[in-house]
């Protein structure tokens, strides 16, 4: 099991490939604040309220200076399906070794119906301006976990 990250802890650095198919990376959004939220499978029903939820408050998010990565091992291919069936409007990044899942302790063993299995374990992250962890949550809830974190920034 990969370690979890705290606040304060420098998040991992990532390039990882959009649904289209163009490289992301962290780096490239310092100075911003960034909601990484990591997702077991696109087009699922869970993972698709929470998408659905943090596309519908994308405007209001991105007001405050922050944007959004949701993370899956989905490949690109899935991920475009899944954007354009659900309107989408945040990139949407494939990690299908689960390197960057694993280095920020969002794959490892879960209880998922009374049985522990390995899998990935839904988690959200604040980066802020600088690359350091500004909120940490492991083992969200797909609904309502948007507003509740919305509740945690202040927004």
């Amino acid at each position: 099991m990969s370690e979890r990250l705290s606040v304060g802890d420098a998040a991992p650095e990532f390039t990882l490939p959009d649904a289209d198919g163009n490289d992301v990376s962290l780096g490239d959004l310092r100075g911003k604040n960034v909601i990484v939220y990591f997702y077991p499978a696109a087009m699922t029903p869970g993972c698709t309220k929470q998408a659905c939820d943090f596309r519908d408050s994308l405007d209001s998010l991105a007001a405050a200076g922050y944007a959004v990565l949701g993370i899956s091992p989905d490949k690109p291919a899935k991920l475009q399906k899944f954007r354009e069936h659900d309107g989408v409007t945040f990139p949407l990044l494939s990690d299908p070794d689960k390197a960057v899942l694993t280095a920020y302790g969002a794959f490892g063993e879960k209880t998922m119906y009374g049985k522990k299995v390995t899998g990935v374990i839904r988690s959200t992250f604040v980066v802020d301006g600088e690359g350091k962890i500004a909120v940490a949550q492991y083992n969200v809830k797909a609904t309502g976990h948007v507003a509740k974190l919305r509740r945690d920034l202040g927004l």
